[in-house]
């Protein structure tokens, strides 16, 4: 479960972060278009958020401080969540932006509010799950920090010494 969270995760964030990152004005119109933060930390979050997607999802996806990169996968996805259910409250017609885009609605954008949602509470929850259990087969943080795969002699020589 936790290679596949790993997984479904990392690369969800690579794309995301990987589709914003030729056109940085576009991201910032995003964060704009959801008139959440001031005009004056608008930019540098517009700019930001596309590498730090893909800062995330590679560490992930490598399985590399694998509990770090779930703890700000979880954050951003808490705060996607707020931004999406902000404008659907307010009544703005915006495209959420996850995957680029993000500042001109479509023929009903409010329609797709609760998919989004939904799509970034699942997210959400394979992000709680590696937070939780962050020791995933084949992760670089098995070798490079120590921390033993599950099912792995190591891990059951560990437990077995904690008993």
């Amino acid at each position: 479960m936790g290679l596949v969270a790993r997984l479904v995760v990392g690369v969800v964030w690579v794309v995301a972060g990987a589709m914003k990152l030729p056109d940085p004005a576009a991201s910032v119109r995003s964060v704009r278009a959801y008139q959440l933060l001031p005009e004056s930390v608008v930019p540098p979050v517009g700019y930001a958020l596309p590498v730090l997607e893909i800062l995330v999802g590679a560490c992930l996806l490598l399985g590399l401080l694998t509990r770090l990169g779930a703890v700000v996968s979880a954050l951003m996805l808490c705060a996607f969540v707020v931004g999406i259910a902000s404008a659907w409250a307010r009544g703005l017609q915006i495209e959420c932006g996850c995957f680029g885009g993000g500042s001109s609605p479509g023929a009903d954008a409010t329609a797709a509010y609760p998919w989004d949602i939904a799509r970034d509470v699942g997210l959400l929850a394979l992000s709680l799950w590696l937070v939780r259990r962050p020791a995933t087969p084949l992760a670089a943080d098995n070798r490079l920090l120590g921390v033993p795969a599950p099912g792995s002699t190591r891990q059951a020589l560990t437990r077995g010494s904690r008993s």
